[in-house]
Order: C-alpha cells, then structure tokens, then sequence
C-alpha cells in the first residue's frame, strides 16, 4: 500500500506541475485513481512540505510549494 500512495503522490504532484493549483475533485478526475488513496498521498505531499492546501468549503484547492522544482 505505501508503494501505491507513494505512485499516486507522485501523480499528484506532476498533475499539479502541469495545472497549477486545482480544486482536489478535479485532481482526482484527472490522475484517474480512488478518492481515498489520493487523500492519503495527499497527506504524504502534505507532510513532506510539497503542497499547501487550502479548506474551500466542500472542497480543497492544492498547489505546489515550489512549482517548477
């Protein structure tokens, strides 16, 4: 389970390279994988200092700390 949060951290974060901040509904939809394991390497990016995530009402806006690195 820790390789595939690890994956989808990395799905993440090449999602939001590419996208700039996003709301998280729509990160789900684009790397294509289940809410729950996004949420957890969510966590992991968010743990990890990679992303700031921002509470908007029935949703989250994410963003790279460092887009572009």
């Amino acid at each position: 389970m820790i390789i595939d949060i690890g994956i989808v951290a990395g799905e993440i974060w090449h999602y939001l390279d590419e996208h700039g901040e996003a709301f998280f509904s729509n990160v789900v939809k684009g790397i294509g994988r289940p809410k729950e394991l996004a949420l957890m390497s969510l966590g992991w990016l968010g743990r990890e200092g990679h992303v700031i995530i921002h509470p908007q009402s029935n949703d989250m806006k994410v963003s790279l700390r460092n887009p572009g690195s």
